[in-house]
């Protein structure tokens, strides 16, 4: 197939790319949110194709995947007329967790019978209301970066993209929680606002936008990892730790008590039982290193890139 789809989600979209499809990935000249083309720094295979609007408009594609309402407008502007849904299969990739009051979760794609949801988690599958359009759940899917613990910085990880802008859906203000037990690093775009933030503590570091291959390198010393996300769509960098081999400290929220299996490390709302596993692990290596494995081992099987291929591939051909 030739598949059309934006570059939204970094790590979603690495590991789609990883199939056996030609991807078409639309670039603009300033590789803005409306077409960022190819990856700079994930390892994307040849066939994801770049593509500008204006080339667009005359090449073959069997199928679109749409993740914002924006991309119903790049797509009527852009594909020379043909209208995804109408003349071309469509499918609406959904990342997000909504947001606000329950009764008002309603999905901006409800109602239509042209084309299908395809929700990354259980828990979105539930909250978004999507009135009569069909619907799927397709759980996320890694390239496994290897198992590359090492744990000999007795230090907590954490991986959260602007964290003083999105503080309390992030759980930022539950760091200070954990930085009583330990020192606290954090790596993602946008942290290096979070010292002021939080006043500076000396409990806290702070790493701006690594690449990923640096950063999982980086993380992979660290201790373990602490997911402090209240409300979001399951975090991928909860996935990618674990399968670093890091033990993984967690709240319960989302879809976290499915992924974090018994003894792949703690999941609980009680900050308490939080802090004291994290410290529990920075203080004995061991422990930490048998958790990590176990760790490791489920998001293989449950999150292993085989499985998600073949559930996109299942779901594109019955389009």
């Amino acid at each position: 197939m030739r598949i059309l789809v934006w570059h939204v989600h970094g790590s979603w979209t690495t590991s789609f790319v990883q199939g056996r499809h030609t991807y078409l990935v639309p670039r603009v000249p300033d590789r803005g949110a409306d077409g960022r083309g190819r990856a700079r720094t994930w390892d994307w295979p040849e066939r994801v194709v770049e593509v500008t609007p204006e080339q667009l408009a005359g090449t073959p594609v069997d199928v679109v995947v749409l993740q914002r309402p924006r991309d119903l407008e790049l797509a009527a502007a852009w594909l020379g007329g043909r209208v995804p849904g109408r003349d071309l299969p469509a499918v609406w990739l959904e990342h997000n967790a909504p947001q606000g009051p329950i009764n008002g979760m309603r999905h901006p794609a409800a109602d239509r019978d042209d084309l299908v949801v395809v929700h990354v988690t259980h828990t979105n599958a539930l909250f978004w209301d999507l009135g009569s359009t069909r619907s799927a759940v397709i759980e996320h899917g890694i390239v496994d970066p290897g198992h590359r613990y090492g744990g000999e910085v007795a230090a907590m990880g954490v991986v959260v993209n602007e964290p003083v802008r999105r503080a309390r859906v992030t759980g930022t203000d539950l760091l200070g929680a954990f930085g009583a037990v330990g020192p606290v690093d954090v790596f993602g775009m946008g942290v290096d606002q979070l010292p002021a933030r939080l006043g500076h503590p000396d409990w806290l570091e702070v790493h701006e936008d690594l690449p990923q291959d640096k950063l999982h390198g980086e993380l992979a010393r660290r201790r373990c990892y602490v997911h402090p996300f209240r409300w979001t769509s399951l975090g991928l960098s909860l996935v990618e730790a674990m399968a670093l081999g890091m033990p993984v400290v967690a709240l319960a929220t989302t879809d976290v008590p499915a992924a974090v299996p018994t003894g792949a490390g703690t999941v609980s709302n009680d900050l308490g039982v939080l802090t004291r596993a994290a410290a529990a692990l920075l203080a004995d290596a061991d422990l930490a290193r048998r958790t990590g494995d176990l760790a490791r081992a489920h998001a293989l099987d449950r999150y292993g890139l085989e499985r998600f291929l073949s559930d996109w591939d299942r779901l594109l051909e019955g389009l």
